[in-house]
């Protein structure tokens, strides 16, 4: 055969692989839409729900039987975790992880309105200001698709999904990935909510979290103030040093805080106090250093208010791994299946979300998808974990009204509108897309886990978290003196 005929019949051998891939897309595409109202329909209860981290028992509880009506094999309370479970599905290799997470954050109770309300019988606290709502079940929804041509013999191998609790600050996966969740996995898929569609190998800030208790003396603040001793002041003291201590961090160092408890009334000298800290950087070596300084800005406070410190570190998380490879095949899918459009009934309600925003972004935006390769998000998450031991790659589409920030109420309001249907739904076709190009090119797989090893160089994934630390199960929970 000469060379020219050789050249001719590897290009149509290619094109006939192109369009046996479409062909076999658009059946997951098709059992995807098939199951798209039931699908939705429990997004809006996990929203309706908002459940704190760790304490997720019914949308967990959902997703798993949702997984075993499918035909997966359900693992519960992995990790000594109770809402935390895997659900696989297959034999053999490649094993295909997908993540999914459905936890809440405080304070964010939200109706699916332009205007600011409390929505009546939601948890009187939580809402999905995040849309981890939508990330659960997205992701449950492509593992199931595929598990279905993988019953009809039109790919081999292992999809499992990852139930994956308190993302917000309780660094489920880390505990996960201690627990060996996953060793066997070839390569792992997430996506997240956001007001844009993008993808790219973009990396995160590492976190640590840690609540600082002071306990001190009560007394009548007026009748014998001297009797008292402080542990409000013991927080502001804190506080204080933490802000001088800003002046001499690293450039993108973060640091940030709430105090959760503070006292009772104004004449009585609080005897209990707790301040609630993230520090960040891009770096977790970085945060690990900051981390020990901070703590010093606590003991000072202990110190100089004569009361005692109680230290609750509630875990770290490292920075996002990226990997160029796999980024590459999701940037594709999501251009080539972004087909986002809202009726004149969703543009409507976006105008007058914007009217409560400060920055007006085009609606039309929903249309465009971002390269974000090599850059740094401003946000953490617990994936960093994983992608520091199976190569690991994520993106966002939109599912809030454009120039929306996350943990807002108005996140939380488009949350409950078919704005995040749509956006939803998207992120089902491009984690399965992504994962159906994985199952047919092991070749892929190969070369991620070549560059995860190139760009570890050696060094082994090194945890924030203190030697034999256990899930903060409470950390949502009110503080006790």
């Amino acid at each position: 055969m000469s060379f020219k005929l050789r050249v001719l019949l590897a290009l149509f051998l290619s094109v006939l692989c192109s369009v046996d891939a479409f062909a076999q897309k658009e059946k997951l595409f098709e059992a995807i839409e098939s199951r798209s109202e039931d699908a939705w329909q429990r997004a809006l209860q996990i929203w309706r729900w908002a459940e704190p981290g760790y304490q997720e028992t019914k949308s967990s509880k959902l997703l798993a039987e949702n997984l075993k009506v499918a035909g997966f094999t359900i693992k519960q309370g992995v990790a000594g975790i109770p809402t935390a479970f895997t659900a696989t599905y297959g034999k053999g290799r490649p094993v295909i992880g997908i993540l999914g997470e459905f936890d809440a954050l405080p304070g964010l109770s939200q109706q699916a309105s332009a205007e600011r309300g409390k929505l009546a019988g939601m948890n009187s606290h939580y809402g999905h200001a995040c849309g981890h709502h939508l990330f659960g079940v997205a992701s449950a929804e492509a593992c199931v698709a595929l598990a279905q041509q993988m019953e009809s013999g039109k790919l081999e191998g292992t999809i499992r999904f990852y139930g994956c609790p308190a993302e917000e600050g309780g660094s489920a996966k880390v505990f996960m990935v201690h627990a060996g969740l996953f060793k066997d996995c070839d390569t792992v898929l997430h996506w997240h909510p956001s007001s844009t569609n993008s993808a790219g190998d973009r990396s995160t800030l590492a976190r640590n979290a840690v609540k600082f208790r002071f306990h001190g003396k009560a007394a009548h603040a007026a009748g014998a103030p001297e009797l008292g001793r402080s542990a409000l002041d013991a927080v502001e003291l804190t506080n204080f040093a933490a802000q001088l201590l800003r002046e001499h961090t690293p450039a993108g160092t973060r640091i940030h805080h709430v105090i959760t408890a503070g006292g009772g009334a104004p004449n009585v000298v609080p005897e209990f106090a707790e301040v609630y800290y993230y520090i960040r950087h891009p770096k977790s070596d970085v945060v690990r250093d900051l981390y020990a300084r901070l703590v010093k800005c606590a003991q000072a406070g202990a110190l100089a208010t004569e009361t005692k410190l109680e230290i609750d570190f509630q875990g770290g998380i490292v920075e996002i791994l990226p990997n160029h490879v796999l980024s590459g095949i999701t940037l594709r899918n999501l251009r080539n299946l972004n087909r986002l459009q809202w009726d004149s009934q969703e543009i409507q309600f976006a105008a007058r979300i914007q009217n409560t925003l400060d920055n007006s972004v085009p609606l039309s935006s929903v249309a465009d998808v971002v390269d974000v390769s090599g850059t740094i998000g401003m946000g953490s998450t617990d994936v960093g974990d994983v992608s520091w031991v199976v190569p690991t790659t994520g993106f966002n589409t939109a599912c809030f009204v454009p120039g929306t920030p996350g943990h807002s109420w108005q996140a939380v309001a488009c949350g409950g509108t078919t704005i995040a249907r749509k956006g939803m739904h998207l992120a089902s076709r491009v984690l399965a897309a992504t994962a159906y190009d994985l199952f047919s090119s092991p070749e892929i797989i190969t070369a991620a886990q070549a560059e995860l090893r190139q760009r570890l160089g050696g060094q082994p994934y090194k945890t924030l978290m203190v030697p034999g630390q256990k899930p903060p199960l409470d950390y949502r929970n009110s503080p006790e003196q």
